[in-house]
């Protein structure tokens, strides 16, 4: 397998730690990024293989596919073990909702904090709407943080067995931790699982590769 992704893509990430869980071998090549310019010029084969023009792509063969939930599926349809859906069809269903959450729901306030990496606005106005943007997302997370305590409840992990919407939650949790969001000190419960995630060595090398392209790429915060 071949992986175009990107040092702080998101979603990439999201499918590098489903291809470690998986234990499946794959070549990465990672397309220019900067804050400045964000993927400029964009990548020839990215381009070629997605209409958005975005990462992640996956080849696999003759097949390429973009689009982080498309492969999930892809993987487990293809790759079932180690599973990463749950086996029943409701609970599936719920799983999907799970990392759809964490992909439409959280990603909204999460993009207001994103402008705290990229360069500074030249116009004053529009710099002070940004940071003020950015504490209305910080609002909205620690109202989604609560959400996502009360769904965990007990369980280690959010579908019962670590799952996709474990990686997508904990890749969006991880960006809101990386961009000096909110906390997770007043939910013990989801605080434990995003370390019990981190501890797992797919997450892991992830979550530090990104901090090493934060520490090259992004301004400190």
């Amino acid at each position: 397998m071949r992986l175009y992704s990107g040092p702080l893509s998101l979603f990439s990430r999201k499918v590098e730690i489903a291809l470690r869980e998986k234990s499946l071998p794959f070549d990465r090549e990672m397309v220019p990024f900067t804050q400045e310019k964000g993927y400029a010029p964009k990548h020839s084969a990215v381009l070629a293989a997605n209409p958005k023009g975005q990462v992640p792509v996956l080849i696999d063969g003759g097949l390429t596919l973009f689009d982080s939930t498309v492969i999930f599926e892809y993987l487990e349809e293809a790759y079932p073990k180690p599973p990463l859906y749950p086996a029943s069809a409701k609970d599936r269903a719920r799983c999907r909702l799970l990392e759809l959450t964490a992909d439409e729901i959280l990603l909204p306030p999460l993009r207001q904090l994103m402008t705290r990496t990229s360069p500074p606005d030249p116009d004053p106005e529009r710099q002070r709407q940004r940071v003020a943007d950015a504490d209305r997302g910080e609002i909205a997370l620690r109202d989604h943080y609560e959400t996502l305590s009360r769904r965990l409840g007990s369980q280690e992990f959010f579908c019962g067995s670590f799952s996709v919407a474990d990686i997508a939650l904990f890749m969006t949790v991880l960006w809101v931790q990386r961009l000096k969001g909110p906390r997770l000190d007043a939910q013990p419960k989801l605080a434990a699982w995003y370390e019990r995630v981190k501890s797992r060595p797919s997450a892991g090398l992830a979550a530090e590769e990104i901090a090493a392209a934060d520490r090259e790429l992004s301004p400190p915060l």
